[in-house]
């Protein structure tokens, strides 16, 4: 184990049984002409944690530790789609409707592509989940279990909803989580501010929160 300095205290960073987890970074939540850009988002806001990501990637990758990536998506007759999450929201377009990058938020559409600067690698698992969370309805666990994982080293977009859902669920199975500071983002500054703040609250009731470098520094 490797301390490294994290929020409420030291965090212990295995040698092995440590995993990265990349939440969402696909095309229609960053890119002009996607879901987040449709409900009325700054995208340019998530794609400010692009380099700091590729910079955890080639750290992971280096050591030749498991990196799991997620996209948020449905099949394409939206049978795995709640009406309660189909219909919700105001903006001009819903799940399943026709956008710049095809239908959105449908598995296998250009749009739900994880963006080019963080395509994942050969051997590298690509979980694609109907919720919010990442053990929802997905064999993640079952994956995680099978290369014995303890630790979860957690990134990705956006902070407040699916990187803490998947968080949270995580915590609720026994993994020890560590939220990297500077390699999540929400469309709202002030919602990730207190995500950061909830999840570490309370001598860690949820996890640590650290900054990439000191991860960086940790692996090599």
């Amino acid at each position: 184990m490797t301390p490294i300095p994290a929020l409420p205290y030291e965090y212990e960073l295995p040698e092995q049984g440590v995993a990265l987890i990349v939440i969402d970074m696909q095309r229609d939540f960053l890119e002009p002409g996607g879901f987040g850009d449709a409900l009325g988002n700054d995208v340019g806001l998530l794609r400010a944690i692009v380099p700091t990501l590729q910079q955890l990637l080639a750290a992971f990758r280096a050591k030749q530790l498991p990196i799991f990536h997620t996209v948020e998506g449905h099949q394409a007759d939206l049978s795995d789609c709640p009406k309660s999450k189909l219909l919700r929201g105001k903006g001009d377009l819903k799940i399943g409707d026709l956008g710049g990058m095809g239908r959105i938020l449908v598995l296998g559409e250009p749009g739900n592509g994880i963006i080019p600067e963080l395509a994942p690698l050969p051997g590298e698992v690509v979980i694609p989940k109907p919720g919010k969370g990442a053990f929802y309805a997905t064999n993640l666990a079952s994956l995680l279990e099978e290369k014995g994982i303890t630790h979860l080293v957690i990134t990705g977009v956006t902070t407040e909803v699916c990187v803490q859902t998947t968080m949270r669920e995580a915590n609720d199975r026994g993994y020890e989580c560590l939220l990297v500071e500077d390699a999540t983002e929400s469309y709202s500054p002030e919602f990730k501010q207190a995500t950061l703040e909830m999840v570490r609250a309370q001598g860690g009731i949820i996890g640590w929160t650290t900054k990439a470098e000191e991860i960086i520094k940790a692996l090599s």
